[in-house]
């Protein structure tokens, strides 16, 4: 896309003089973004995937559970076991630093081709730029790329670097396996807050949130990361708790799990309580008030329920019903679509937790689905349809199983067929 205003045309200068890769850097993406490996054969004959060089191995547990140094190129490397000789992987590097008064973050694509007995083949090429000014406006430079519905890693290599939609496919799920160490920012994101510490959250995210909403810089500043992570990409949702937030502030009250306590608010507003008052807005045990108010709600929503939820249920069919039928396992975790209000009724009585008391299914941008193992209910996962995240992700008691992480990552692996749904 040809830049238009006097900043798009400015950027495209300045990204013109952006240096090349140093060798370090290269050094460091090859290192980082990839898995090393030493190849064992039946012989117990280790094979170096990164200089070629053979040699025969050692104590053979010992080597799968600490790995091995190559004695010629000393690269630590993992154990490989198995006839598989030509293994491929692609990987996003990232570098995060300034040009002129802006910050800017460049990402990379990286490839490595490892072949026992070759010498490992890397590559690697810029993909796309997001330089952002101190006043939080965002420019993306990128070169073109293929969309696909089933395959999202389609850079054009011979495309130009040119100016690119924000909100489009070209940038938005790009996820670097590493960051070059050395960054540098620009004074006004240490002047908001920002000390290197990303919590746990993108760079970009983290930059343009601080930058761009105050309310999300005097969080950072409060040290409420869970209230900042938990609103990063929807500022609107902070201005329902902001007057309950300054009241935290004003009582040093330490907001720890930011989507438990926002559920706790909206149950409070539900019941009429005065949700600027420190004693019902900084409890000393968040869950065990959280629980208290979800036990009487959820009786509430049943007497409401003996006498007609009709009017709920079809509201709730009308809005999510393309998402009916979308189920995905893993062969033990099976994950489908809450189909009905007394679905959710269901899943919070046996979960106890407030998917049903706080009216999840009246959320329009979100999507409740459960998660079972052999037909016991395990944990409620929300996705957020805006940003196509998980928001949150609750067992019994709003705690989690040991299941929890495996259930996030099916989850996470078949976003594309709830984005699918979508549009259909």
């Amino acid at each position: 896309m040809k830049a238009k205003t006097p900043l798009q045309q400015e950027i495209i200068g300045l990204s013109r003089q952006l240096s090349r890769l140093t060798k370090a850097q290269k050094r460091y993406a090859f290192k980082h973004c990839f898995e090393h490996l030493a190849q064992r054969n039946a012989k117990n004959v280790l094979t170096c995937l990164e200089c070629g060089h053979s040699w025969m191995g050692g104590n053979g547990l010992a080597d799968t559970l600490l790995g091995v140094t190559c004695p010629h190129c000393g690269m630590k490397l993992d154990i490989a076991v198995g006839r598989k000789r030509l293994r491929k992987d692609i990987e996003y590097f990232s570098i995060i630093t300034t040009c002129n008064q802006y910050q800017v973050i460049r990402f990379f694509r990286a490839a490595c081709t490892l072949k026992v007995g070759l010498p490992a083949s890397y590559t690697i090429f810029e993909v796309a730029q997001r330089w952002i000014s101190p006043d939080g406006i965002s420019t993306t430079v990128a070169r073109n790329r293929a969309y696909s519905s089933i395959y999202y890693d389609l850079w054009l290599s011979q495309s130009k670097m040119e100016i690119r939609p924000n909100q489009e496919h070209h940038v938005y799920d790009i996820c670097p396996a590493c960051t070059y160490p050395k960054q540098r920012f620009i004074k006004e994101l240490k002047r908001n807050g920002f000390e290197g510490n990303y919590h746990g959250m993108r760079p970009y995210d983290l930059f343009m949130a601080i930058l761009g909403n105050g309310r999300h810089e005097t969080l950072l500043k409060a040290s409420q990361i869970s209230m900042l992570r938990y609103t990063l990409h929807s500022p609107k949702r902070l201005d329902n708790y902001w007057d309950s937030v300054k009241i935290c502030l004003r009582n040093n009250y330490s907001i720890v799990d930011a989507s438990m306590w926002c559920d706790y608010i909206d149950m409070l507003r539900q019941e009429h309580k005065d949700i600027r008052n420190a004693h019902y807005v900084c409890p000393a045990n968040l869950k065990e008030a959280h629980d208290k108010l979800v036990d009487k709600r959820n009786k509430e929503k049943k007497r409401e329920r003996l006498m007609g939820t009709r009017e709920y249920e079809e509201e709730y069919k009308r809005k999510k019903s393309k998402f009916f039928g979308l189920m995905f396992t893993d062969g033990t975790i099976r994950i489908k679509v809450l189909e009905s209000v007394e679905e959710f009724m269901l899943e919070g009585d046996e979960l106890r937790h407030c998917v049903y008391a706080n009216n999840y299914f009246k959320r329009d941008n979100s999507l409740i689905l459960s998660a079972t193992i052999e037909g016991i209910r395990m944990e409620t996962i929300e996705v957020s349809l805006s940003d196509m995240q998980v928001v949150q992700c609750r067992g019994k008691n709003n705690g989690n199983t040991p299941y929890h992480e495996r259930i996030l990552q099916l989850v996470n692996n078949n976003m594309n067929e709830i984005r699918a749904c979508m549009s259909a």
